[in-house]
C-alpha cells in the first residue's frame, strides 16, 4: 500500500486509511464489494421510475468520481440515486416524460451549488434554521409513506389488457420477498450483511421465476456489450422548459443537503477528520450538485451519497479513497453490460412490491428516528403544528396547481414546513 505523506495525519483504527491504495487484487476485490452494496438501492430508483437502470450505474459512477476531484480525494463517499425525488419523478415520467426529470435533476444540482456559493461566504448556519428537526424528520417520513400506495400496487396488481386485476401469486411473491428480505436483514453476517436489499431481490426473482411472473425475452435479445441509451437534450429530444418539473424538484434539495451533512458528519468521526473544514462544506456540497448535473444531463436520477457505503467504511475499517474510486469504474464498465440491464428490468413488480414494502417504510421510520433522537417535543403546538401540516399535505398529495405549472404535495409541505418554522413563534400565547 502507498503510505501518508509525511506529517499528515493517519487514522490509527483504519486498516487502510483514506490516502492508502490496497494492491490491485485487493482493490479489485474491495472496489466490487462497494458496488454490490449500493447496487440494490441505485437500480430500484429508475426500475421504480421508469428510467434506464443502466444510465443510473453510469452516472454513480460518473458523478463519485467527479466527487472524489472536487472534494480534492479527501473524502471516501459513493453518490448513488436518490429516493428523495421518487414521488416527483413518477409524477413527472406520466406527464413530462424524462425531459421534465432531466429539467428538475439539472436544477437540484444548480440548487446545491448555489447553496454552496452561500457557505463559501457565509457559513453553514443559516442552513440548520431553516431545516431543523422538526422539518426534516417530518419530510422524511412523507416521502416514505406517500410511496406506500404503489409499493401496495405493485405487489397486488397484475396487468391484464388495459386493466389492473389483483393477483394472489403477486402478493404471496411479495411477501416472500419482504420476509427473506428481513431474515437476511437480521441474521447474516460480515460482508453479505450489508447487501440485504441485492440479495432479497435476487430471492424474490427466483421465486418469480418458479411461479412463472418472469418475461426473460428481453434478456435472450439483449446484446452482451452495449451503451446504455443515454437522454441528453436536443439530441435525445427537444428542450422545453417546463418551470413545473423545476419547481416540483427543486425545493427537496434542501431535504438531501440535510441527509449529505448528517452523512459528513458521520464520516468525521469514522475516519477522525473535520471535513466541514477540509475539504469544506462547501466542496462536498459542489461535488454533490455536479454530480446530479452531469446525471441530468445524461438520463440519470439525482444522486447524494450514500449511507450503505459509509456502512461498508464503518464494517472493514477499509478508507482507502481509491477504492471508492475503484466501484465508481466498476459501475461504469458494469452500465455496459447489456444483458445485465435487460436482467434487472425483467425484475416483475411483485418483487419491486416486496422490496418497496421495506425500503419506503425504512426511510419514514429514519425520518421519525430524526425526531427521536433530536428529542423534539411535540407537547409544544409549534412543533405539532409544523409536524401535522407537513405530514397530511405530504402523504395527501395535496398538490397546488396554477396553470400549467403543478407543485406535488411532497414539494407544497418542504416549502410551507420551511415557512412555518421560520414564522412560528417558540410557544404559543396558551404556554407562555
Amino acid at each position: 500500500m502507498s503510505k501518508q505523506k509525511q506529517g499528515q495525519y493517519r487514522n490509527p483504527e483504519a486498516i487502510l486509511d483514506i490516502n492508502e491504495c490496497p494492491t490491485f487484487p485487493h482493490l479489485v476485490g474491495l472496489s466490487i464489494q462497494h458496488m454490490f452494496a449500493m447496487f440494490g438501492s441505485t437500480v430500484l430508483v429508475p426500475i421504480l421510475v421508469g428510467l434506464n437502470p443502466g444510465i443510473a450505474l453510469f452516472s454513480s459512477g460518473v458523478g463519485t468520481l467527479l466527487y472524489i476531484l472536487i472534494t480534492k480525494a479527501k473524502i471516501p463517499a459513493y453518490m448513488g440515486s436518490s429516493f428523495t425525488f421518487i414521488v416527483p419523478m413518477m409524477a413527472l415520467m406520466k406527464t413530462t416524460g424524462y425531459e421534465g426529470i432531466a429539467q428538475g435533476t439539472i436544477s437540484v444540482g444548480v440548487v446545491y451549488l448555489i447553496v454552496a456559493l452561500i457557505i463559501s461566504q457565509l457559513g453553514s448556519d443559516w442552513l440548520d434554521r431553516i431545516l431543523p428537526p422538526v422539518v426534516v424528520g417530518p419530510i422524511i417520513m412523507v416521502i416514505g409513506l406517500s410511496l406506500a400506495g404503489t409499493a401496495a400496487k405493485d405487489a397486488t396488481m397484475r396487468t391484464l389488457g388495459s386493466q389492473s386485476v389483483y393477483d394472489l401469486k403477486y402478493f404471496a411473491i411479495a411477501l416472500i420477498t419482504l420476509l427473506i428480505t428481513i431474515v437476511f436483514n437480521m441474521y447474516l453476517k460480515g460482508f453479505v450483511s450489508l447487501i440485504p436489499i441485492l440479495l432479497g431481490l435476487i430471492t424474490g426473482y427466483i421465486v418469480a421465476l418458479i411461479l412463472g411472473v418472469v418475461d426473460l425475452s428481453g434478456v435472450a435479445h439483449a446484446h452482451w456489450l452495449i451503451a446504455p441509451s443515454f437522454e441528453i437534450p436536443f439530441v435525445s429530444y427537444h428542450l422545453h422548459l417546463s418551470w413545473g418539473a423545476i419547481l416540483s424538484m427543486m425545493p427537496l434539495a434542501f431535504v438531501t443537503m440535510t441527509e449529505h451533512t448528517g452523512h459528513i458528519m458521520v464520516l468525521n468521526t469514522l475516519t477522525h477528520r473535520n471535513f466541514f473544514k477540509d475539504p469544506g462544506l462547501h466542496r462536498t456540497l459542489s461535488g454533490d450538485g455536479v454530480a446530479s448535473i452531469v446525471a441530468g444531463f445524461i438520463g440519470g436520477p439525482p444522486v447524494t451519497s450514500y449511507g450503505e457505503n459509509i456502512g461498508v467504511l464503518a464494517v472493514t475499517k477499509v478508507h482507502s479513497v481509491y477504492v471508492l474510486m475503484g466501484a465508481a469504474v466498476s459501475a461504469i464498465i458494469f452500465s455496459f453490460i447489456g444483458k445485465l440491464s435487460a436482467l434487472i428490468e425483467s425484475i416483475p413488480s411483485p418483487v419491486i412490491g416486496g422490496i418497496s414494502f421495506l425500503l419506503f417504510g425504512t426511510i419514514a421510520a429514519n425520518g421519525l428516528r430524526i425526531l427521536i433522537d433530536e428529542h423534539v417535543d411535540f407537547n409544544q403546538k409549534r412543533n405539532l403544528m409544523i409536524a401535522a401540516s407537513i405530514l397530511v399535505i405530504g402523504i395527501g398529495n395535496a398538490s397546488l396547481n396554477l396553470g400549467d405549472l403543478s407543485f406535488s404535495g411532497l414539494a407544497v409541505a418542504t416549502v410551507l414546513g420551511i415557512i412555518l418554522n421560520l414564522v412560528l413563534p417558540q410557544k404559543a400565547l396558551s404556554e407562555r
